[in-house]
């Protein structure tokens, strides 16, 4: 099954400082923590605040060659998580057929939102990665980190991360 996401914060991992995208699904009830590259990050914080540059970024590029080919992006989802690797689809329409790219589930994120479409994750995914976070919490159980990252995702709100400041 499938759960439609939306994007709830993207900020900073205290510890690496390496950009963390939460997703949180549409009904509240599922969070989906996912570390991205720096430059993946801008891109999407970009798109997010509407920022135009001069010359097209690389998502920007790469949506412009879409349109171009008379294609239709139509969803992203990410379906999949294996060894702490994130895995995703892209969903395309055209004339002659759909299809879908493999993708990084932050290239897919970046492009989802400069065509304004629907973001998923899959079942699977979620399960993986409450058992993967599971196992991290219960190690650092009695570590003060350990509390407040478990607290902090608890206590996540989509309303509080409107700027998707980093």
């Amino acid at each position: 099954m499938l759960h439609e996401m939306t994007i709830a914060a993207l900020t900073q991992d205290p510890e690496t400082n390496a950009p963390i995208l939460f997703l949180k699904s549409i009904d509240g009830e599922k969070t989906l923590p996912i570390w991205i590259g720096m430059l993946e990050a801008v891109s999407i914080a970009s798109a997010l605040q509407n920022v135009e540059f001069d010359r097209p970024m690389t998502h920007d590029l790469f949506k412009n060659f879409i349109e171009r080919i008379n294609a239709d992006l139509i969803k992203i989802e990410i379906c999949d998580l294996k060894n702490n690797t994130y895995y995703a689809k892209i969903y395309f329409s055209r004339d002659n057929g759909d299809f879908y790219m493999d993708a990084r589930p932050s290239d897919a994120i970046a492009l989802a939102i400069r065509f304004k479409k629907r973001i998923y994750v899959d079942d699977v995914v979620i399960v993986k990665s409450f058992s993967d976070h599971q196992k991290t919490y219960e190690m650092s159980d009695d570590s003060e980190e350990g509390k407040k990252w478990a607290d902090y995702l608890k206590k996540l709100n989509s309303d509080d991360f409107g700027k998707y400041k980093m």
